[in-house]
């Protein structure tokens, strides 16, 4: 049974990562680490449908309410990707970062490329328990405004209407923060780019 139902999604069909699986295992051997399963025709349940039984990701609640919303919505992207960049994770310990913007502003500014892929930022949903409904509603919540949702201490999560689209916004979320991070290592704080040079690149990129 799900913890609510999924009205938008009956009788679909969804591939999944299988629970204490690894994706970078996936690849090599795609049915023992990924579940295939089907919501039920009132969308209230799920079955498992693949030959071999690999229990869903624990994450499942989170990842159909965020499938339901944006079928609901009509809108056409059919990807969620969840994953844990140890650097954009680690810039959420940081309670200076948690303010709405702060951090898209500060990643933007390292690299010209992070506000091409990522021209609406990040957003930063407050820590909640993996894999329960109001992680599932705070994250919804941000989906209209940002490419990419920050869950504080946890990870990260991009939508797209191919599993390269979040890929390649996560990822170069990732850069920058790493190129802030180098900086700090280095002992200076990198300078990033100005508002000015910003609003340049907006206005060259018409994002």
């Amino acid at each position: 049974a799900l913890a609510r139902p999924v009205e938008n999604l009956c009788g679909h069909f969804f591939l999944v990562t299988g629970t204490n699986r690894r994706m970078r295992y996936v690849c090599s051997s795609p049915m023992d680490n990924m579940a295939v399963i089907r919501i039920s025709d009132d969308g209230r349940s799920y079955a498992i449908v693949a030959e071999k039984y690999i229990p869903p990701t624990s994450e499942l609640p989170s990842h159909l309410s965020i499938h339901d919303y944006l079928l609901g919505r009509g809108r056409n992207q059919k990807v969620v990707i969840h994953t844990h960049p140890i650097e954009l994770v680690a810039m959420t310990h940081n309670a200076a970062f948690l303010g709405r913007d702060v951090l898209s502003r500060l990643l933007w500014s390292m690299i010209p490329e992070t506000r091409a892929f990522c021209p609406k930022g990040v957003g930063i949903v407050p820590y909640a328990l993996p894999g329960s409904i109001e992680l599932a509603d705070a994250t919804i919540a941000q989906l209209d405004d940002y490419d990419v949702v920050l869950w504080e201490k946890h990870g990260a999560l991009g939508v797209g209407e191919n599993v390269i689209e979040p890929f390649d916004m996560i990822d170069t979320l990732s850069k920058s923060a790493q190129i802030y991070m180098s900086g700090r290592a280095m002992g200076f704080t990198p300078a990033g780019m100005s508002d000015a040079q910003m609003q340049q690149l907006k206005e060259a990129f018409n994002l």
